[in-house]
């Protein structure tokens, strides 16, 4: 099951960081379909936000189609995204990059500024592709 973690210096709406964790976790295998999404008391238990915060953010997750709530049962995922699961090798090489960044002395902003640079470079020929046709 998902564990939310909510930052509320980060600026982004707290159904926002909701709904990309939970996409998170359905990119990365760590959802599956048929997974039960925490109920919204779980979550505000656990985060102590509004519970019509989480409504909303499991709203949004439905209307993608990523979810489906059964009433009286819960919230349940119906697809995945992506095929990068949490035990790729690829996981784990970025995990000791992040350590290695980290013990250099970024910080968190630091390195998914690099991060970012870096995947601009390597995934912009896919939008400007689609420009040339």
């Amino acid at each position: 099951m998902v564990e939310y973690r909510i930052d509320r210096r980060s600026g982004v709406a707290t159904y926002v960081q909701i709904v990309q964790q939970t996409k998170q976790a359905l990119r990365l295998g760590l959802l599956e379909p048929g997974d039960r999404l925490p109920t919204a008391r779980e979550v505000v238990e656990a985060t102590a936000i509004n519970p019509n915060t989480v409504l909303k953010a499991y709203r949004e997750l439905e209307r993608e189609g990523l979810v489906e709530a059964r009433r009286g049962l819960g919230t349940f995922v119906r697809r995945s995204l992506g095929t990068a699961p949490a035990e790729s090798p690829l996981h784990g090489e970025l995990d000791a990059w992040a350590a290695r960044a980290r013990e250099a002395g970024l910080d968190r902003e630091d390195v998914a500024a690099l991060f970012t640079a870096v995947l601009d470079r390597h995934f912009s020929d896919q939008h400007s592709q689609g420009d040339l046709t």
